[in-house]
């Protein structure tokens, strides 16, 4: 079994009833009102607070770089607010995300929500504060959006236990590992690969997922990480869903469960296929900078925190 050293991650306080959650556009602008959203949350008990960004548009951002850096900034510098929803992912955080200063996490730590582009956000927040973070649903996602996940994201902010249990798939690796999971987005670990917002990997779960990519694009984006280094000393893989691939008029020759065991094969920690987690409606919550437990068996797949 690898396993990573012990762990210095802050976990923020997990929400109860008539908490202040906030919903900020860090990146794309929404293309509609979030009832479905706002009223999820308000049923899970929650007061919900918008950012200016949810109805703001610049070209195709959710207001220019300077409006959606102060959002942010406003939301983790209020201390009543204790989770940070995106609303959204697309593309713009990283235009944004040094305007912002994260120190007040530090002194009060909050949970930030989000995946897709938002990768980027806990990406920095884990590297540079050691603070957990929530990868799930986003209120664009909520109305197309499994029960089952969107339970989970309640399950990750309110602070029950969450315990994934999979059917087997020939191509997993067998293992098991003990670590702090991180990831998120393929296109963007690569994009922040040697930033300042870029993580440790080293004795880590890391997950990915993708979507859209051409089939050679997601191949030269995993050898992007594994000549990095980032690959070398996990303690455990977990692919996710890889949604919308597309080819090229001569095929790529691969599948993503081919391309990735042909990237890790020089190394011998588990690897698990089809989690549930990436650009699908049952995108299940995943708690980043969190300690978890993952174990591939012939039988199924468990990950537990």
């Amino acid at each position: 079994m690898q396993t990573s050293e012990p762990s210095n991650f802050k976990t923020p306080t997990y929400l109860k009833k008539g908490d202040k959650v906030a919903i900020t556009c860090p990146a794309k602008k929404l293309p509609a009102p979030m009832a479905d959203a706002i009223k999820l949350l308000t049923d899970w008990g929650l007061e919900v607070v918008l950012g200016e960004t949810v109805t703001a548009s610049y070209h195709q951002f959710a207001g220019d770089d300077h409006l959606r850096a102060k959002d942010m900034q406003r939301f983790i510098d209020d201390d009543s607010i204790k989770a940070v929803i995106a609303a959204r992912g697309g593309y713009g955080t990283i235009r944004m995300i040094d305007r912002v200063d994260f120190s007040r996490l530090a002194t009060n730590p909050k949970w930030v929500v989000g995946f897709s582009d938002i990768t980027l956000l806990h990406s920095h927040i884990i590297s540079n504060h050691q603070i957990a973070c929530i990868h799930g649903q986003m209120p664009l996602n909520i109305p197309n959006a499994s029960a089952h996940s969107l339970e989970t994201l309640r399950m990750a902010l309110f602070g029950e236990d969450l315990n994934y249990n999979l059917p087997p798939n020939a191509l997993n690796r067998i293992g098991n590992a003990n670590g702090i999971v991180i990831g998120g987005n393929l296109s963007l670990l690569v994009a922040l690969n040697g930033s300042v917002s870029d993580m440790d990997y080293s004795g880590k779960i890391l997950f990915v997922e993708d979507v859209g990519e051409y089939l050679y694009s997601v191949d030269r984006m995993l050898r992007c990480l594994k000549r990095a280094g980032k690959l070398n000393n996990l303690a455990g893989l977990i692919v996710g869903g890889f949604t919308d691939m597309k080819d090229n008029d001569i095929p790529f020759g691969q599948t993503i469960p081919e391309m990735v065991m042909d990237v890790v094969s020089r190394y011998d920690y588990p690897v698990c296929f089809d989690f549930p987690v990436g650009h699908m409606p049952n995108n299940c919550s995943i708690l980043l900078g969190q300690q978890a437990a993952l174990s591939v068996k012939q039988d199924g797949v468990t990950l537990s925190y």
